[in-house]
């Protein structure tokens, strides 16, 4: 390396990326005082923002209602996000768009929208009249086409997931993200019932076929009693379950849209700025350490050294920030999330209760 700024840079090579300006009309300048984290009333609500270079909005279109046949005309970068975007164009009425480009697309390639879930002409032609699923998934589940999750098989990779019908996509839009459709959330309910321990596997393997058949039914029945229905089917139609990139498994409308393949732009995570300019470009400015400020300034702070004065670390305004501090009430429990993701509290429970299986199979 020439400089040493240089010798730390890392980031991707993206060769593909276009190198001139955004498309225009389908951007808008940012403006205002809220690029230095500041409220209407000029007061800092975020801090360690402002200054960066000038940049432009891009509209992305997250709807993606647009029905028809799309190429693909070049490949950009956004300020404004991790992931790259793609533009565009409808080859009838040669309108432009934005989209979140998936991994892998080039411009020249041709995407579709079949959010409404009518198939086009041309395509119930080509399969002979027939609406087999595995058929119109061969025909349709391709990268870059946007389906509503019923008509998306189980175990593809999807990413800008929406939540409700009719709604955009919120879910799996930042680079290298993705979820995956994994079935009707009876199907999650019926293995959580059944994963209670190694003693209902065991009587899982020694009992024969009709009676683990049975034993399957009876579960089906619990889970959909678990979920309101009684066992007489119905709202569970409605729902696919989507385990998304945490792990957290949830339940989201049939009729909700989703974009086939991973979202663009996976080796961000990577990427190494190489020195302080290149966040202060992107509107990143110094974060100062409470050790290093005075007494009045933070609860760190004064002192002779490099002490803290034997407290436990707390934010500026004097929250615990290691733990200890709970902002999430019991009360307000998602009814959409089938299984919660796996976090570092509930490992660390049971660390224990492993090291004792493992101690009593060794016996």
């Amino acid at each position: 390396p020439r400089t040493p700024s240089v010798r730390h840079l890392r980031r991707p090579i993206n060769d593909h990326l276009h190198r001139g300006r955004a498309f225009l009309p389908l951007t808008f300048a940012r403006k205002g005082q809220h690029i230095g984290g500041r409220n209407n009333s000029g007061q800092i609500r975020v801090r360690h923002r402002g200054g960066g270079h000038k940049r432009r909005i891009r509209i992305v279109d997250f709807h993606r209602n647009d029905p028809g046949r799309h190429t693909v005309e070049r490949i950009e970068y956004d300020p404004g996000r991790s992931a790259h975007i793609a533009l565009l164009s409808n080859d009838e009425t040669k309108r432009k768009s934005y989209i979140v480009a998936a991994q892998g697309m080039r411009a020249g390639e041709s995407v579709e929208s079949f959010r409404s879930g009518v198939l086009p002409r041309q395509l119930l032609e080509s399969l002979g009249g027939s609406r087999d699923a595995g058929m119109v998934a061969a025909k349709t589940a391709w990268r870059g086409n946007c389906l509503p999750l019923h008509m998306i098989p189980t175990g593809t990779l999807v990413y800008n997931v929406a939540l409700r019908k009719g709604g955009k996509a919120q879910l799996c839009r930042s680079a290298g993200t993705f979820a995956m459709v994994i079935g009707r959330p009876g199907d999650v309910e019926r293995r959580k019932l059944g994963n209670h321990g190694a003693e209902d596997e065991e009587a899982g393997l020694l009992e024969d076929g009709e009676e683990r058949a049975e034993r399957e039914i009876e579960r089906d029945r619990e889970a959909n009693g678990k979920n309101g229905k009684n066992g007489k089917g119905g709202k569970e139609e409605l729902y696919v379950a989507v385990r998304l990139k945490s792990g957290e498994v949830r339940r989201i409308h049939r009729d909700a849209c989703a974009t086939i393949g991973t979202a663009s732009n996976s080796n961000n995570n990577r990427r190494q700025l190489g020195k302080a300019g290149r966040s202060r470009w992107l509107g990143i400015r110094p974060t100062v350490r409470g050790v290093a400020m005075n007494a009045c300034d933070h609860p760190h702070g004064g002192g002779r050294g490099k002490s803290k004065g034997n407290v436990q670390p707390v934010s500026i305004w004097g929250k615990l920030t290691k733990g200890g501090f709970k902002t999430r009430k019991k009360r307000n429990i998602n009814r959409f999330v089938v299984q919660a993701r796996p976090r570092k509290i509930n490992e660390a429970k049971s660390q224990p209760k492993k090291k004792e299986r493992a101690k009593a199979k060794a016996k």
